[in-house]
């Protein structure tokens, strides 16, 4: 059992207008393992109050320093670190000129394992703890990437990527060598079989993956939708009205379906623990289909703005009453930095709602991207939060991690003030270490040299 004392910032478990974060300026989290070995807190709280309740506990002190949790990355590509920054008029042309010819090299099991090691180290590097990851058509992919989160034991969400028309060959998934089965089959087949090795092992989830609608066929969806059915515990991702040319190509391709959003309902592929991309360009009827169904949507703001594609309505999806959570969207995103996607959040509720803007505190921002996220997964009280019982992933933030970062934060009068400067002015230098939970009387921990 270990302690740490610093401030401490920890958040609401629901989502009420108003505050929903508190710091504790002069805190103590403890850590200690449960009666499976895993790494949990313990207590949270002042300094003097817990201490004395744990007196025997080496303390470890970060003078200065604040304790939150980790970040929560709802929708990312993993596959898609080496396009960051690639100029493209639009979604669709992105893909074609860069993300697939990319997307092609992973089906060597070398080169997918050396990207999912960056990719990790990138992800831990700026302070993100869990994510839900896109993988690539290979089995290769999807291996390479849980191995890798396994040996972090990071709480990871991933799936093969179901995708068997209308992109390059190289991308799609593969058909059995033998030829006893086509490419739609062999898919499936591969997703069962790496759901089976992967989900719950550690920390690990499977996703059931249909990359989009257009990419899959009428019999990869119906396919996704038995295994969403036979596997409820199981995650589903996907993406789903991003880009304005997108959605005219699903309803060509779907033309018996409602929307778009509803062609997934269609299928079976809309329900709990079912996380759809963007979410930007639908209506009330489609915000009411996924929050009656459980799904819940993952909010790309750098990834949109940086594409052309559209605003998430923020007003709107808090009317009706739709979950969601902030991701990178890396590559189409822009940054691993939850500091650069949460300020990109602000930029898009201020822009794109009404006349007004929205102004989204820095609170509500923050919970987005922790206990919000977390609650959207299904796994609230498991991460996103430091109460007692969630798992021991943290960071510890330098709020005087650079010159102008510390001049604005020692003139924050309030938490919101501290919050917002370091969203506006924070990057990964930030983020000072990242603690992740493990089995036994073990963190494992990154460190800022």
């Amino acid at each position: 059992m270990k302690a740490y004392r610093a401030s401490i910032l920890s958040f609401a478990t629901d989502r009420e207008p108003g505050p929903c974060a508190a710091l504790e300026e002069d805190g103590l989290l403890v850590v200690g393992p449960d009666a499976s070995g895993r790494q949990r807190v313990q207590a949270s709280g002042p300094y003097r109050m817990i201490k004395a309740l744990f007196p025997a506990v080496p303390i470890e002190h970060f003078p200065g320093r604040v304790i939150a949790p980790g970040f929560i990355d709802m929708h990312n590509h993993f596959a898609q670190t080496n396009v960051i920054g690639s100029p493209a008029d639009g979604l669709l042309p992105w893909l074609e000129r860069f993300t697939f010819p990319e997307e092609q090299r992973f089906s060597s099991a070398q080169y997918s394992a050396d990207a999912a090691r960056f990719f990790l180290d990138e992800l831990l590097r700026n302070g993100v703890t869990t994510a839900l990851s896109f993988a690539t058509c290979s089995t290769e992919s999807v291996d390479a990437l849980f191995c890798e989160a396994q040996q972090r034991r990071m709480r990871l969400i991933s799936g093969l990527c179901l995708m068997d028309r209308h992109a390059p060959a190289g991308v799609l998934n593969r058909a059995a060598p033998d030829g006893s089965r086509n490419a739609c089959e062999q898919s499936l087949l591969d997703s069962e079989a790496l759901l089976q090795r992967w989900h719950g092992a550690d920390r690990l989830g499977y996703a059931i993956t249909p990359r989009f609608a257009p990419s899959c066929s009428e019999e990869q969806l119906r396919g996704a939708g038995y295994l969403a059915q036979r596997y409820p515990e199981a995650w589903i991702q996907s993406h789903v009205a991003e880009n304005r040319d997108e959605i005219a190509w699903a309803r060509q391709l779907f033309p018996g379906s409602a929307s778009y959003l509803a062609t997934y309902a269609d299928f079976g592929l809309l329900r709990r623990r079912a996380v759809y991309a963007h979410c930007i360009h639908i209506d009330d009827q489609d915000r009411t289909l996924m929050r009656d169904s459980g799904a819940v949507a993952a909010v790309s703001p750098t990834s949109n703005l940086f594409l052309g594609s559209g605003f998430f309505d923020y007003a709107t999806a808090d009317r009706i009453g739709l979950q969601y959570g902030l991701a990178s969207d890396v590559g189409g995103g822009t940054s691993f930095s939850p500091f650069h996607t949460m300020l990109a959040a602000y930029y898009v509720a201020r822009e794109g709602q009404s006349k007004a803007g929205l102004s989204l505190s820095p609170q509500q921002l923050w919970w987005q991207h922790t206990a919000g996220a977390a609650s959207a997964l299904g796994l609230d009280g498991v991460i996103g939060n430091l109460q007692p019982g969630c798992e021991a992933d943290f960071v510890v933030l330098n709020p005087k991690a650079t010159p102008l970062l510390a001049r604005r934060s020692a003139q924050a009068g309030n938490l919101d003030e501290l919050l917002f400067a370091m969203i506006v002015l924070g990057d990964d230098r930030l983020i000072e270490r990242t603690v992740i939970s493990q089995a036994e009387d073990a963190l494992f921990t990154i460190e800022r040299p």
